[in-house]
């Protein structure tokens, strides 16, 4: 009867289990119809419900689908074809990364540079998404049982690099609030275009955020010679950065 299935298909769709439910006869397998779902259903919030199960699933479906990866919320979906390590939101602005699991673009860190972990106490080497050791498979590999002072020093080196990507992290929230707040301000009638400044910030949260996963980079990087131009490239953005 048609309350029956009416029931039947809300409580579904309430579960998020709508898109795979099939005939409650055992003996049925068919699926119920978009149409005949909206015919039975009546409720327009169940039927919303219903629409962005059908959406989430299509896209969950399509390999070169995918949502957009803002942590603060966003429900734009995104293209991931011809897109690569960097892809901006049009809705929000949020730079993703598509070639691995971290929630933003992390250049120039690579994506095995946001995959590897290392034990501060005893420097074991691991992948965070599959969490087996650092073999050459991953491209490098860790002795976990290293010497003690070795151990220390590599905490020791963590902790600066750490600390210098948090405080890149941070003054990259900054420059989004203040960019937030210039919003607002120029808003206001009577008040002269801030454009210059709203420019100034986004430059800000940019450099942030290269200055942040230099971090990575940098911790990583075991090509000395290499490692003489990041740094000085590091330096000079820093520089200038922080003057802007």
């Amino acid at each position: 009867s048609q309350p029956c299935w009416s029931e039947y298909l809300t409580t579904r769709i309430e579960q998020n289990m709508v898109v795979s439910c099939t005939c409650p006869i055992s003996e049925c397998r068919a699926q119920p119809t978009t149409a005949f779902i909206c015919s039975i259903v009546s409720s327009e919030e169940i039927i919303a419900k219903y629409e962005k199960a059908l959406l989430r699933g299509y896209v969950e479906c399509c390999s070169n689908l995918t949502w957009c990866t803002n942590p603060q919320g966003c429900d734009q979906i995104l293209l991931k074809d011809g897109l690569g390590y960097g892809a901006a939101c049009s809705k929000c602005s949020w730079i993703s990364c598509f070639n691995c699991n971290f929630p933003e673009a992390h250049y120039p860190a690579s994506c095995s540079h946001m995959s590897h972990m290392t034990c501060a106490k005893c420097n074991h080497g691991f992948c965070w998404r599959c969490l087996k050791p650092w073999r050459p498979s991953h491209k490098d590999y860790y002795n976990c049982s290293a010497m003690v002072s070795k151990a220390a020093w590599q905490e020791k080196r963590f902790q600066d690099y750490n600390e210098r990507c948090t405080f890149h992290h941070h003054a990259r929230e900054f420059a989004m609030s203040l960019r937030k707040r210039v919003c607002s301000i120029g808003a206001m009638p009577k008040i002269r275009t801030l454009t210059f400044v709203l420019d100034a910030c986004k430059v800000l949260e940019q450099a942030r955020k290269v200055l942040a996963y230099s971090c990575v980079y940098s911790y990583y990087n075991q090509d000395t010679e290499s490692m003489d131009i990041v740094e000085q490239q590091t330096e000079s953005l820093e520089l200038h950065t922080n003057a802007l």
